[in-house]
């Protein structure tokens, strides 16, 4: 690994605003919205219990679900697709206010051990692969910008489900739909519920594309995909100015990340940091250029690559890419996740 890092030059990347907020689409789109059932001060308490503006899709997919089950909305996918709502729909429930925890923190409710500071789940599936979903911010202030899937027990990898829940949810029950159930009665009851959220979905104008015109939009300012896929955003300007690219591809990156790991002594993986230390060098010239991003995938490959011989380094650089691009809430996330980062007991509603 030779030579200083280059610039990315990015012909297609759009000027962002100044902390990168990605120009939502999405509120002209859904402006014409009826009204949830969710009062303002239900609303204002999720804003400031998790420090994020919520979406409208969640509080009207909140009132489908009471509608589907009056006495227990967040298990009225149980049943049918084995989703249960969790996260922000936990306090809609008011289940915090009986929480056994005394002091739950609300960004490490369900936060699973791959999910970045960027993903905030409010969907749970299988426990065998820890299948979830959530909403990715690019900026803690702007809404998501689309609706992620992971398994934390395969990895880190976060697929793209729609820029809602509806259309998640959608997408989940049609390949649920293709497994091809033998029991009637649960072919059934998955077309009387894909029949409910299509007309719900219709109705609230709600898109169920999994790649809408908003998507597609990001898609374009990403700068880079990072280890989990979804892609970094950050603002680039004229000059491209923002972003420059590691020395070093990502197979080539997961090779060093393995040798540390898997290195047989503490003399092997001190020599095996070597390349990573170098990396951490140009970061610092990166960030005094004002190229932020490149601390920032770094730190985000570091942090997805899961060893906790990382944990050190992402708290170097992570929290710091992260004041740098004015995104302060994401990395008190990271923080507080690195300090109990965890497989399990991830309900900080429980006791544990």
């Amino acid at each position: 690994m030779t030579g200083r890092a280059k610039r990315k030059t990015k012909s297609n990347q759009e000027s962002l605003s100044a902390n990168g907020q990605v120009k939502k689409s999405r509120a002209d789109e859904y402006e014409a919205l009826p009204s949830s059932r969710v009062n303002i001060k239900q609303q204002d308490e999720l804003a400031q219990l998790y420090g994020f503006h919520m979406p409208e899709d969640l509080y009207h997919f909140w009132d489908f679900c009471k509608e589907l089950s009056p006495d227990n909305p967040c298990g009225a996918l149980k049943d049918t697709l084995g989703l249960q709502l969790v996260g922000p729909f936990d306090i809609l429930a008011g289940a915090h206010r009986n929480a056994k925890n005394p002091q739950p923190n609300f960004h490490l409710h369900w936060r699973y051990f791959y999910d970045p500071p960027e993903f905030q789940t409010v969907l749970k599936g299988s426990e065998d692969t820890q299948h979830h979903m959530g909403y990715y911010r690019d900026t803690p202030d702007s809404l998501p910008s689309f609706v992620g899937e992971n398994q934390a027990k395969k990895g880190c990898s976060i697929t793209q489900m729609g820029d809602n829940i509806f259309a998640a949810v959608h997408l989940y029950l049609l390949r649920k739909k293709k497994e091809r159930s033998s029991k009637r009665a649960e072919e059934e009851a998955l077309e009387s519920l894909e029949l409910k959220l299509r007309d719900k979905a219709e109705t609230l104008g709600f898109s169920l594309e999994q790649k809408t015109k908003g998507i597609k939009e990001r898609d374009r300012k990403v700068v880079t995909k990072t280890f989990h896929g979804a892609g970094i955003v950050v603002p680039v300007d004229k000059n491209d100015v923002g972003y420059r690219e590691l020395p070093e591809t990502d197979a080539g990156l997961k090779k060093i990340c393995k040798a540390i790991a898997e290195a047989r002594n503490d003399e092997e993986r001190v020599k095996a940091f070597g390349p990573i230390q170098e990396m951490i060098t140009f970061v610092q010239f990166a960030n005094d250029e004002c190229d932020y991003g490149m601390g920032y995938e770094l730190g985000i490959d570091l942090f997805c690559y899961g060893s906790h011989y990382f944990h050190k380094v992402v708290k170097q650089l992570l929290p710091m890419a992260y004041s740098l691009l004015k995104r302060n809430l994401f990395g008190e996330i990271l923080e507080s996740h690195l300090t109990s980062r965890s497989r399990d007991n991830l309900d900080q509603l429980c006791a544990h």
